[in-house]
């Protein structure tokens, strides 16, 4: 009976409820849906190894009844009545997710949280520091940063306000719970002790933080102040850490790099189970002048608030009549990156996935060969591609990575190496440089591994063209290939062409898929379409060895059926 009684209350609960409507509906991002079905699964007791402590959830709710709003239409009412819904799935996942062996032990400690201008972030964030308050273990310790010291205290005047306009809260038998000052707020009854940093680049070390925030970190210029406060939670069991921003008029931040590694979780490609992700960025990033659905995904309060979604309707019309006002608007209130204008996710990873095929014979087949052989010390790739009777493209793609910098790799890039060693498709040679050997004698060895007739192999002559004498002196056929917009765009398109129409088939790559995921795409003045390396959010290697591969394909079997006469270029 208790179970049951424990289930409905979790299921009529409000962040539950959301989650339930919002997951059907367009104006949801696929991000934010992915994550939604996720936390749904354990709410609704789904899960082996995790639920939600209805303990925990009951005390959230008795807090936000008597927590006040301080200011604003709604000044004087609880939080109970004031909160959002996605705010009241993020306090309920946050703190009531627990482990179903140890219901001490939360879930998630990395709360990634990509919202526009006035959806309430900030507050967000304060509240939850509020109800941590008292929550959290005795002496515990909290910190925000933010690119610079009065961004870093927006919390805390966050914080104050509420507290000072929750009697109930503030004060207890004519004693006050809490001390705030200027510098900091002290809970008299946990001895919990919250500050804002001032930003530094060098000096956030040794911080023992149980709770962090860190906010605008689009604007942060490195991750020192995320990874200084991470680094000193290695010994706290319910360790907590907020990364909050809007987008910001910059490819290479901090928070991108948080957003896309929470993708890659989001996608299944990599596994990280404690953390929380809500992505609120359109799907669509293309029509934001005429596509209503983009401020709506992007605005989750405005979906709630008529004000807001007026406020944001007159907003956009002004940036459509002021160019000078567009970057701001596109940034902070579609979540777009402007200056990312003609830069786009090269491959949707969840259409790559629905090629993935189980086994792929090789036996007989014609192979074209495309290297991206990069930097001595960087990742290299060798990808081979044939066409089958029903003109879909067979594609098997390998790594190479300096085995002397996997623990270097694996820190930066957020990619277990070590792991995807074991899949047969990472190779790891050399010691802190690649050994170009182990490549040479990989494609050397092509033929009668797989069974197959290489047709040709093509390459960049920036760094590889040592390897293509030494295959042509082996006996093959090597094609140089021009890295510019003009030769690459025809090869960028087919490949894409076949993948959204099912037409291209791959084996489990893990890294593949990540590195797809990382693909970004721009144009140049022809509208020439191209994959650009230094636009992308990490390592495409893999992805330019397989166009470098798809060039000899179109070249030869698509516009020369077999004859195979190259363009020069």
């Amino acid at each position: 009976m208790r179970n049951n009684q424990s289930t409905n209350l979790v299921l009529s609960s409000p962040a539950y409820l959301y989650c339930k409507e919002a997951v059907r509906k367009k104006t949801t991002p696929k991000y934010v849906k992915k994550q939604m079905r996720a936390w749904m699964t354990i709410a609704q007791g789904k899960d082996s190894n995790y639920k939600i402590s209805t303990k925990k959830l009951n005390q959230v709710i008795s807090l936000l009844k008597i927590l006040r709003m301080p200011k604003g239409l709604k000044a004087g009412q609880s939080l109970f009545e004031c909160t959002t819904k996605y705010q009241w799935l993020t306090y309920v996942a946050v703190i009531c997710t627990v482990e179903r062996d140890n219901p001490s032990k939360r879930k998630y400690e990395s709360i990634i949280l990509e919202i526009c201008r006035k959806n309430y972030k900030t507050y967000t964030v304060a509240t939850l520091f509020i109800l941590l308050f008292f929550t959290e273990p005795q002496f515990s310790r909290f910190y925000s940063v933010a690119p610079d010291g009065s961004l870093s205290r927006e919390i805390r005047e966050a914080i104050a306000e509420t507290i000072k306009s929750s009697p109930l809260i503030y004060e207890f038998k004519n004693k006050k719970r809490f001390k705030i000052l200027r510098d900091y707020i002290f809970c008299n009854t946990t001895e919990i002790k919250y500050m804002p940093l001032a930003y530094s680049t060098s000096r956030m070390d040794g911080k023992l933080a149980n709770v962090f925030c860190a906010d605008e970190v689009g604007a942060l210029p490195n991750s020192y102040a995320i990874e200084a406060m991470r680094s000193g939670q290695l010994n706290i069991l319910n360790k907590l850490g907020f990364i909050i921003s809007t987008k910001y008029p910059t490819l290479n931040n901090p928070f991108e790099d948080e957003v896309d590694y929470s993708k890659k979780v989001l996608d299944g490609l990599i596994k990280d189970e404690t953390r929380f992700s809500l992505l609120y960025e359109p799907d669509n990033k293309k029509d934001w002048m005429t596509d209503d659905l983009i401020l709506q995904q992007a605005n989750p309060v405005a979906l709630e608030s008529e004000e807001i979604w007026n406020d944001l309707l007159k907003k956009r019309a002004y940036a459509i009549a002021v160019e000078s006002a567009r970057e701001n608007f596109v940034t902070k209130h579609c979540n777009i990156i402007y200056t990312g204008a003609g830069t786009e996710t090269y491959v949707d990873v969840a259409q790559l996935q629905s090629c993935k095929v189980s086994e792929i014979d090789w036996r007989g087949r014609v192979v074209y060969v495309g290297l991206d052989l990069a930097e001595t010390t960087d990742n290299a790739s060798v990808s081979m591609l044939a066409v089958d009777d029903n003109n879909h493209i067979l594609a098997d793609s390998y790594a190479f990575i300096p085995e002397g910098r996997i623990d270097e790799k694996m820190s930066t890039e957020h990619v277990n190496y070590r792991e995807l060693l074991n899949t047969g498709k990472v190779i790891a040679c050399g010691d802190s440089v690649i050994d170009y050997a182990v490549i040479e004698d990989f494609i050397l060895s092509i033929e009668e591994r797989f069974g197959v007739r290489i047709q040709a192999v093509g390459y960049d002559r920036w760094n590889a063209l040592s390897t293509a004498q030494k295959l042509e002196r082996a006996g093959l056929v090597t094609v140089e290939i021009r890295q510019h917009s003009s030769v690459l765009h025809p090869p960028t398109k087919l490949l894409k062409e076949k993948i959204l129409n099912g037409e291209f088939e791959y084996t489990d790559n893990t890294l593949y898929e990540i590195n797809f995921q990382n693909a970004r795409c721009t144009y140049d003045t022809n509208k020439n379409q191209y994959v650009n390396k230094k636009k992308s959010t990490g390592k495409i290697d893999m992805v330019v060895s397989t166009i470098n591969g798809m060039f000899l394909v179109q070249q030869d079997y698509f516009l020369n059926q077999g004859s195979f006469v190259i363009q020069t270029f």
